[in-house]
């Protein structure tokens, strides 16, 4: 943003420049840190074709449950391409931080990703804040001094309930998985009439 433009956004509550950083971590400018372990797909497409070796079964379990669509790495990969489409992508993210996290055995890398997570979506004005409540970021902050794999427990749970509950559902009725379904849905018709 120029000065010229900020100077119109005076009256609002934050400065030009946490409305730039804000505006580039949205359209996903900032590199995204491989060391957390939060890797994605970066395909731009959610294109059945563009991943044969899943099956069409896996794309039509992705409706029965949300845990169903976690399992799936091709599911993720969906669901997080979905979700950059309503700059949400940060909660995913986050949560396979977490769940990297949870696998990291040494105290001393251990101690090292929880603070690399918390900077990154937990504390607050994170460049990829997570919508979390305060009494749960200042929880996540004190279990920090003593990091342990559960010391973002808290956290993660809400961030994927409101996966769950709010962007599950939009991604189930986006009109990318309702392709994906009609596609899965017609090669399981398609595979029984041939055999």
């Amino acid at each position: 943003m120029t000065l010229s433009m900020c100077r119109g956004l005076a009256a609002l509550p934050i400065t030009c420049l946490e409305r730039a950083k804000d505006l580039k971590t949205r359209l996903g400018i900032l590199p995204h840190k491989p060391e957390l372990g939060h890797k994605t797909g970066s395909s731009s497409k959610l294109q059945l074709g563009s991943r044969r070796r899943d099956s069409s079964r896996d794309v039509l379990e992705w409706r029965e449950s949300f845990d169903q669509l976690l399992k799936s790495k091709s599911g993720v990969n969906a669901f997080h391409t979905f979700l950059k489409t309503e700059f949400s992508e940060e909660n995913l993210d986050f949560w396979l931080a977490c769940e990297d996290f949870k696998k990291t055995r040494s105290k001393t890398k251990l101690a090292s990703k929880a603070n690399r997570i918390f900077e990154e979506f937990v504390q607050s004005e994170a460049p990829r804040e997570v919508n979390i409540d305060h009494e749960t970021r200042e929880i996540t902050r004190k279990n920090l001094s003593g990091a342990t794999s559960a010391c973002f427990n808290e956290a993660q749970a809400k961030t994927r309930t409101l996966m769950e509950k709010d962007s599950y559902p939009r991604f189930l009725k986006s009109a990318s998985y309702q392709d994906m379904s009609k596609q899965a849905a017609s090669r399981g018709t398609s595979k029984r009439s041939h055999t």
